[in-house]
């Protein structure tokens, strides 16, 4: 048994958050558990072709350490990874994190008054305090397409890319067309023979502002980093009143914009077919500024045909039709809605995580769930919208409030109660169905299986700030030690 004061599940921005405000608070005895070989979480994991960020690098990065050099607007995968990399190491945290460490359960001790974790390979942990990092991208989520394994070429998922196959001269199918594809399409058609892309249903793609910052200016954000801070503010404010979708003004650009850069596509039927035929926001919106264009090239081809099965040469569409291909890519995105249910948790008097969320996640304020004591959730449920980098560091602060208070009042454990947790998501439901734009039928990620949507914030970032800092006592109860 290892013993600490406070367990951290990932080592991804929640986790590295929560690791750093821990140290700051002067709490040092904690263990960031991380099932990969390093951190990062899905910015470790996501390494395709064309991997960035949809939101500004400057916002897209803690406020109390914004990076100074970020080469351009929107930046890449590895220079996300890399600065998240530097901030464990220039935190201290390294000597906190235990790589290739999967969590496999937890589960709340009722007479010690702690969580008992235990990962893939046996070893168990024992902590008072429990966050979890685990976020909405944690879990792929495979097509379920007859004959799928029956595929007798190279095949993988877009977040688990196989960076030693080389696609050049390949014949390629890609199964998605969303985030992922959107970013990796255009760079695996530069090289291979013949891309096919299948596409359930048309995104908005909207360009964006990603011209390198020049030398100068990045030796200029260097020596005066006050100028980075402000240009982090002034995203803040230009992307605060897009996050409530109830402009139509803003609405209305917004289409224009897609309708526009949809004008890049050459052949009419093919630019039918990429058009949406459901509001923009309904989906997540997306951007590139070369998608689209990448449809005028002689070996991509877009197939809205329904997918039949696979065949071990394969894709077989509803009209009969085999394109044969030598690498099959998944890119169908994850299996957001599940957050911490993804692994086995058991709370107070013995109640299951999986059965609390059986008709879709819920928490209050995305952080506390009923009958879980001393267990706060980053990146939970109903808490996407702007930067995720931003909602996190709000969740943490929140976090280490609650704990100081069970440590100065010499709490057994806390948690919220059922009627602030139902009161609170109830009005949560009745603002999300007052976003037009999300009750379009549109096949997007944002709704559990029972329909509800779990994962999106209703409200803009200064919003949530708020309510987490607006927190009555009475929305929690407690027991002594």
């Amino acid at each position: 048994m290892i013993r600490h004061e406070y367990l951290v599940i990932g080592a991804g921005p929640g986790g590295l958050c929560s690791g750093i405000k821990l140290k700051e608070s002067g709490r040092e005895d904690f263990v960031i558990l991380e099932k990969a070989a390093g951190v990062g979480g899905t910015w470790y994991h996501n390494r395709y072709p064309g991997a960035a960020c949809d939101v500004p690098s400057h916002l897209y990065s803690f406020s109390f350490d914004c990076r100074l050099d970020w080469p351009r607007p929107f930046s890449p995968q590895a220079e996300i990874l890399t600065y998240l990399e530097q901030c464990a190491e220039k935190h201290g945290l390294l000597p906190h994190i235990r790589l290739e460490t999967e969590v496999a359960k937890a589960e709340w001790i009722d007479s010690e008054s702690a969580w008992r974790v235990t990962t893939e390979s046996g070893e168990i942990y024992e902590a008072r305090i429990l966050l979890s990092a685990l976020g909405m991208f944690n879990e792929l989520n495979y097509p379920d397409i007859p004959g799928l394994d029956a595929f007798e070429g190279t095949r993988f998922h877009s977040a688990r890319w196989r960076e030693d196959h080389d696609v050049t001269g390949e014949r390629v199918a890609v199964i998605g067309s969303a985030a992922s594809a959107v970013q990796f399409v255009p760079e695996i058609a530069k090289r291979a023979d013949q891309v096919d892309l299948y596409q359930r249903t048309a995104n908005w793609v909207l360009p964006k502002a990603d011209t390198p910052f020049s030398q100068e200016q990045i030796d200029i954000f260097r020596n005066q980093p006050e100028l980075v801070y402000e240009m982090r503010r002034e995203i803040y404010k230009e992307i605060e009143p897009v996050l409530t979708f109830d402009n139509d003004e803003l609405l209305a650009a917004s289409d224009q914009a897609g309708r526009d850069a949809i004008s890049e596509v050459e052949d009419p039927e093919t630019r039918r077919k990429l058009t949406p035929d459901h509001p923009y926001g309904c989906k997540r919106p997306l951007l590139s500024n070369n998608f689209y264009s990448t449809f005028n090239r002689p070996n991509v081809e877009l197939v809205t045909d329904s997918i039949e099965r696979i065949d071990p040469k394969g894709v077989v569409t509803a009209d009969g039709k085999l394109r044969e291909v030598d690498t099959l890519i998944l890119a169908t995105g994850f299996d957001t809605t599940r957050y911490l249910s993804a692994i086995d948790v058991t709370g107070r008097e013995g109640a299951r995580l999986e059965e609390a969320w059986s008709e879709g996640a819920y928490a209050f304020l995305g952080t506390m769930v009923p009958h879980f004591p001393n267990l706060f959730m980053m990146y939970g449920p109903n808490t996407n919208n702007g930067s995720i980098l931003e909602m996190i560091e709000h969740q943490v602060a929140f976090a280490i409030r609650q704990i100081e208070r069970i440590e100065t009042e010499g709490l057994a454990w806390l948690e919220a109660t059922p009627a602030a947790t139902e009161a609170y998501n109830d009005a949560i439901q009745k603002d999300i169905d007052g976003v037009d734009v999300w009750q379009a039928n549109c096949l997007g990620y944002y709704k559990s299986p029972s329909g509800r949507i779990v994962t999106q914030w209703p409200h803009n970032m200064g919003e949530y700030e708020r309510r987490m800092n607006a927190v009555d006592a009475s929305a929690f109860e407690s027991a002594a030690r």
